[in-house]
């Protein structure tokens, strides 16, 4: 029978309780976290008793629960240490004896107790937190891939939606960053590109992630910094970017803001369109709108159709005798440059004279002139299609 269990303590088991109250209640913390540990510990600076492995399991646990109760590492951490010193203050083995060596013998013991009990209890509780964070991140991952496909059930995408802080009854604007070259991991952009979003946006109804390897920004719509105009947004994130990833270049590409659920899965996917569109096209331009490459997903809709324009329209330039190239490559010049022959040839290092002349070539190779206006529509849409299809680096997807 323990000194303790005779009742040899100040009020037999009592002492303990009132220990680990004043511990709980200067450590702000529940002082069901104790658990065992108390009578543990007393037993040990009485008795020189180390602790059996289902004790520390015991406490192990409690470090778990600790965790799962939103106490941090340290708060656990603080209410054993204070507990231990208030209950070594009140130890009958201390308090009543004068020997130095049974005082030394007992504070050993307390101390290996004190050791094993707060390395298993910080051991449960980062335990228990990286549990926590893998189904958070497990959820969130979930979360926002089915936010971005846009085929989920909204009433319950709304609530999955509310612990992210996002209100789908806003309209979003979503951007899509990649890396441009060799792909690397973004998880590192993503974590320090948060942090400038949440800074720059606030917390409320903004989300950043990463998927497909890219970051993924989801920003409300109207907002002090961001416009009607997505262009702001690209232009935004860009900028946040060369400041937290320096090293690499990015692209980053802006939806237009849409309402509701499905309206943050049409901006991502109208931003996933214009990276593909921008690599397609060969635009050197790190921002990209989706606004600005409408006419490009109005074409991709039908790449059938698109397809026989480009060879019913273009395919006779590759009689020329250099193939279709150089005359795909002088109507593209020409069209970006407004119809102005003079800066199509500047654009091209050429002279006015062979621009001319190899838009008359197109005009008799394909019957169709750059001068007759419902001819030009047709060359322009052909030649917007032959880039979106890569044409004549590849050959046309054609029906046989």
């Amino acid at each position: 029978m323990t000194d303790r269990q005779s009742g040899d303590g100040p009020a037999g088991e009592d002492w303990l309780d009132a220990v680990a109250a004043s511990a709980a209640a200067a450590c702000s913390a529940p002082v069901d976290l104790l658990g065992d540990y108390l009578p543990m510990l007393a037993d040990a600076a009485i008795h020189g008793r180390r602790p059996e492995p289902r004790e520390l399991a015991a406490v192990r646990e409690l470090g778990r629960r600790a965790a799962a109760q939103g106490v941090s590492a340290r708060g656990a951490v603080d209410l054993y240490l204070s507990a231990s010193w208030r209950l070594w203050r009140q130890l009958p083995a201390v308090v009543r004896s004068s020997d130095p060596e049974k005082v030394r013998q007992a504070g050993e013991a307390v101390l290996r107790v004190l050791d094993d009990a707060v390395g298993v209890l910080v051991d449960g509780h980062q335990s228990e937190r990286r549990e926590m964070i893998r189904h958070e991140e497990a959820l969130r991952r979930g979360f926002v891939d089915d936010l971005l496909r846009g085929d989920a059930d909204v009433a319950r995408m709304v609530q999955r939606a509310e612990p992210f802080g996002i209100d789908l009854g806003k309209a979003h604007h979503v951007a899509l960053a990649a890396a441009r070259g060799p792909e690397g991991p973004v998880d590192r952009a993503a974590i320090a590109l948060e942090r400038a979003v949440v800074d720059r946006f606030g917390d409320r109804d903004v989300l950043v992630a990463t998927k497909d390897a890219r970051v993924v920004v989801v920003v409300p719509a109207g907002s002090a910094t961001v416009t009607s105009r997505a262009v702001d947004l690209g232009a935004l994130i860009r900028a946040q970017l060369d400041q937290v990833d320096g090293g690499r270049r990015w692209r980053v590409a802006a939806g237009r803001a849409f309402p509701g659920a499905y309206g943050v899965a049409r901006s991502y996917e109208e931003a996933r369109e214009a990276l593909v569109f921008a690599d397609r096209l060969g635009l050197d331009t790190d921002v990209v709108h989706a606004r600005d490459l409408l006419v490009y997903r109005v074409l991709g809709r039908d790449q059938a159709a698109i397809a026989d324009l480009v060879d019913d329209v273009l395919g006779p330039l590759q009689r020329s005798r250099n193939g279709a190239g150089v005359l795909l490559e002088t109507l593209q010049a020409y069209f970006e440059a407004g119809d102005v022959a003079t800066e199509a040839a500047q654009r091209l290092h050429v002279s006015v004279r062979t621009v001319t002349y190899r838009l008359a070539r197109v005009a008799e190779l394909s019957g169709y002139s750059v001068g007759r206006p419902d001819q030009r529509l047709s060359l322009h849409a052909a030649v917007l299609g032959a880039r979106l299809l890569e044409w004549p680096a590849r050959p046309l997807p054609l029906d046989t």
